[in-house]
């Protein structure tokens, strides 16, 4: 069984990973190789993969797009691991590499004003999408038993498979729509607009009803085309799945539908809905040994120089870093306990860290000042939304048992993950989430919302602790209260607190169940 999986991202090669999605694309193809499967990837260039990876020239399509031909190049990439078995092809254009610089960084996705979303990042897709179909009915790619689509960006397959006379011949192909984070759905004018569905494809014979967004009726929504269209839709745990179904509820509660509950109510109807839960991989003979806290303290002061370069002045949330690593360099004194987070900073991620539990204080002050108490000490890493990185720059200059690492670095991510003692992880919605597994699989316990795959992976006192609650307050309390629960059981019942913690190094949540999963419910019956 040949399949095609084209998304945005995909970890298997160097520069192509913005958040989970690109740990699904480069981890579930192995597996799925394993399983008799023959896996091909496609992502575009973005103007620099496939010059970042080792790459070979295979072929060129020509296709109409604005109303002129563009030749799309497609080269074969190197994956980053010599054994991987997977044929990864990165598509390039011109108009790929439309890419936002931030801080001298190339990055994934552009970042549009808020009058004009997604306008640049779904002309791309249109574009890299029209490239793959044309491929396919050239042979160049071959055709596939599956067309294996990833959110939004690959949605305008499903469009051009049911519209476009063309590609008619897509219809024979089984496809499948993979949600992994409902909240983006890509959504774009019918008209209007150069960047519009008329704009993109002249002509298309398309009824605006079966794609337009419940809530804008002159949008084309890709999310909704997506599950509308596609033989097969699939989540990425079981309990989102049966979220999704339902209303959102905002602000008390983020989950549901974020819209498009009826289309996926429809979608379940006919059995066409399932939720896998993703894979997490796991190194032969990890090394889990913990770095003492100094070298750790050194770990993270050597991440903080890559985040300044190209800026003209030293931001506050750095300068307060440098001063927090500092002190603890010159009166070392290892925290009691080490609390962690690695994520990025969204009102899915870190909302119940700013709202205001019952007593009028946001749930990160109370934990802070808990962990003044018991002499603790709390690293975050991460960046995204300024209203979130200055919140966390305020509550640094505020206590001193805290750290804010306002960006990414693996080494950093890595040495959290293994020497951290509890892991927080409190997503307002969470379609699966990955930081929760590799805080386990390294033997930290996490706490987290009983919500999507944090509830399919944390079992509360047995292998983490989880909360809940009816409205947002309610789970800042929880939050909160499930936190300083925890700490104590370090502190004062450690037999309980190891037994938690064997538990968390003991689960496994693996691609080859994952996988074997996809094949007999995504993509059973429909081999070549």
């Amino acid at each position: 069984m040949h399949i095609l999986l084209v998304a945005a991202e995909n970890s298997a090669l160097k520069g192509a990973k913005a958040g989970g999605l690109a740990d699904v694309i480069g981890e579930v193809g192995p597996e799925l190789v394993k399983q008799g499967c023959s896996i091909t990837t496609v992502l575009p260039s973005y103007g620099f993969l496939h010059v970042l990876n080792p790459s070979t020239y295979r072929f060129s399509v020509t296709c109409f797009f604005r109303g002129f031909p563009h030749q799309v190049d497609f080269y074969e990439a190197t994956a980053s691991n010599p054994r991987d078995p997977v044929q990864h092809l990165i598509a390039d254009h011109p108009l790929f590499g439309e890419t936002h610089q931030q801080d001298g960084i190339r990055q994934i996705y552009a970042h549009d004003p808020p009058d004009r979303p997604f306008a640049t990042d779904a002309t791309r897709f249109a574009l890299f999408c029209v490239a793959i179909a044309t491929a396919i009915i050239e042979k160049r790619i071959g055709k596939p038993d599956v067309l294996h689509l990833h959110d939004w960006h690959a949605a305008f397959l499903l469009i051009l498979r049911k519209y476009h006379p063309e590609f008619e011949s897509l219809k024979s192909i089984h496809t499948v729509f993979t949600i992994h984070n409902l909240a983006l759905q890509g959504i774009r004018p019918f008209w209007g607009s150069d960047s519009s569905l008329d704009a993109w494809f002249h002509g298309l014979s398309y009824s605006p009803s079966d794609l337009a967004d419940p809530r804008w009726p002159n949008c084309v929504n890709p999310m909704a085309a997506g599950i509308r269209f596609a033989d097969v839709v699939h989540t990425v745990s079981p309990t989102y799945a049966k979220e999704i179904l339902h209303p959102e509820h905002k602000p008390d509660v983020y989950s549901g539908g974020e819209g498009l509950e009826k289309d996926l109510q429809q979608a379940e109807k006919e059995h066409r809905l399932f939720g896998i839960l993703n894979g997490c991989a796991y190194a032969e003979n990890r090394d889990l040994q913990k770095t003492g806290f100094q070298a750790l303290v050194r770990i993270f002061k050597s991440s903080i120089p890559a985040w300044l370069e190209g800026k003209q002045t030293l931001p506050m949330a750095h300068f307060l870093a440098c001063l927090r690593l500092a002190d603890l360099e010159s009166f070392p004194q290892n925290p009691s306990i080490l609390l962690c987070s690695v994520t990025r900073l969204t009102d899915q991620k870190v909302l119940l860290m700013k709202a205001s539990g019952s007593n009028g204080k946001s749930g990160f002050e109370e934990i802070l000042g808990f962990l003044e108490q018991e002499k603790g000490l709390y690293v975050i890493l991460g960046s995204g939304e300024p209203a979130y990185e200055r919140f966390f720059t305020d509550m640094s200059a505020r206590f001193e048992r805290f750290i804010f690492l306002n960006g990414f670095s693996n080494p950093c991510a890595d040495h959290l993950y293994t020497n951290g003692d509890l892991f927080l992880m409190p997503s307002s919605f969470e379609p699966c989430g990955i930081s929760q597994m590799l805080a386990m699989r390294d033997g930290q316990p996490c706490v987290a919302h009983n919500v999507g795959g944090l509830k399919d992976t944390i079992r509360h006192q047995e292998n983490g602790f989880t909360f809940s609650g009816a409205t947002l307050t309610q789970q800042v309390d929880h939050f909160v209260s499930t936190v300083k629960a925890a700490i104590l059981m370090r502190k004062n019942t450690p037999d309980e607190w190891e037994h938690v913690c064997r538990q968390a190094a003991a689960e496994r949540f693996s691609w080859q169940k994952s996988a074997s999963l996809y094949i007999e419910q995504l993509y059973g019956g429909f081999a070549g």
